[in-house]
């Protein structure tokens, strides 16, 4: 019986909109760690590139295809891997510098900051919400309340 629910929660999306909130749980640490170095003289800016996680989950998901037993395995670079336990490894990159640096030797601007966090929480929050709603579908299945 075990082996069913393993089987149902691995299917489909919800391996997906997991990684998504991991990976936006990541960016977010990023993001604050950033905003508390704002007075950091000299600091550079990490980032995950968003656009090259949804790349390397779509090609995941492509891989993975509709087989509930194969696991969901995103490799994107030196940023994102799937770890041999099957959890992802975020490993954030130095943001390179857009035009000059700022008077104190930093590329961080607050208010690319305080958007990025907006923007990635408000992903997290969907993320959240649609993984919710699976698993409402999934107690629903079970007790047979549909």
């Amino acid at each position: 019986m075990s082996g069913y629910f393993s089987d149902v929660t691995n299917y489909g999306n919800t391996t997906a909109l997991i990684a998504t909130m991991s990976f936006s749980e990541a960016k977010l640490r990023v993001a604050a760690e950033n905003v508390a170095n704002v007075h950091t003289p000299g600091f550079r800016a990490r980032q995950l590139n968003t656009g090259l996680f949804q790349h390397a989950l779509r090609r995941a998901l492509d891989e993975k295809g509709s087989d509930p037993r194969k696991p969901l395995t995103i490799e994107a670079g030196r940023q994102v891997r799937t770890e041999a336990n099957g959890m992802l490894s975020f490993r954030a990159s130095v943001r390179p510098v857009d035009n000059a640096l700022f008077h104190d030797g930093t590329n961080l601007s607050l208010e690319r900051e305080m958007a990025e966090l907006a923007e990635t929480g408000m992903i997290h929050d969907l993320a959240a919400s649609l993984l919710r709603g699976n698993f409402e579908g999934m107690r629903k299945a079970i007790r047979g309340t549909m």
